[in-house]
């Protein structure tokens, strides 16, 4: 049955307007651009692809999930550290986790119980605040379900990578809205099948990480990664 409530508050926190810092990450879409390796829609698509296959599905969808069963603030704190160590570039994993501390603050502001509670631990420990791990404890506080949280997961992945390029202008807003309908039905057959309870996270998106790690080498630009 069509769920409204949970239907609007989708739109509501999957909205690109939801001030959750998003639009300061590019996820390499910048330094991909500026290397000649992203130059137009198609090119695009390519790179959402690899997101959502080869890290959101097997890595921020993992954590996510893992984070979403914790039972405590300690448990969720032990997922966010194994984040941090399943993350080898230096720049993804301060990009994950500025990108987690920035959702986290806005829930702490909305006054998310759990939001509260886990920020604690975030301000005691550099290494915390990963977003797959934010993005479970803040869906908890929001009230959806494990189904809708990792739906706004992987959404606000495609919206953020394809924000970014329209903003550097690669392409325009119409194939913009080309790319976020092909986004959504990747995203749709990403999400039909559900990870193993005991999956361990792993990422393998080489371009992408060299992309972002390149990043403070290049004199301008516009975006965090």
């Amino acid at each position: 049955m069509f769920d409204r409530s949970e239907a609007l508050a989708l739109l509501q926190l999957g909205d690109s307007a939801f001030p959750a810092g998003g639009f300061a990450f590019s996820w390499g879409i910048e330094g991909l651009a500026a290397d000649g390796l992203l130059s137009g829609h198609d090119d695009l698509d390519d790179v959402i692809a690899d997101h959502l296959a080869q890290r959101w599905a097997t890595m921020d969808r993992i954590l996510l999930r893992r984070a979403w069963h914790a039972d405590d603030t300690a448990a969720m704190a032990g997922v966010d550290r194994l984040a941090e160590a399943a993350t080898p570039s230096a720049e993804m994993r301060e990009g994950s986790r500025r990108a987690g501390r920035a959702l986290l603050g806005v829930w702490v502001k909305l006054t998310g119980a759990l939001s509260i509670a886990y920020r604690a631990r975030v301000s005691a420990d550099p290494r915390l605040g990963h977003l797959p791990v934010v993005q479970a404890i803040t869906g908890r506080d929001a009230g959806l379900g494990l189904d809708a949280a990792e739906l706004v997961s992987g959404w606000t992945l495609v919206t953020g990578l394809v924000s970014a390029a329209v903003r550097l202008g690669l392409i325009g807003h119409i194939e913009s809205q080309r790319s976020l309908a092909r986004g959504r039905a990747l995203l749709s057959d990403v999400l039909t099948d559900t990870p193993d309870h005991d999956a361990i996270p792993s990422s393998f998106t080489p371009f992408i990480d060299i992309a972002v790690s390149r990043g403070p080498l290049r004199h301008v630009r516009m975006f965090t990664t």
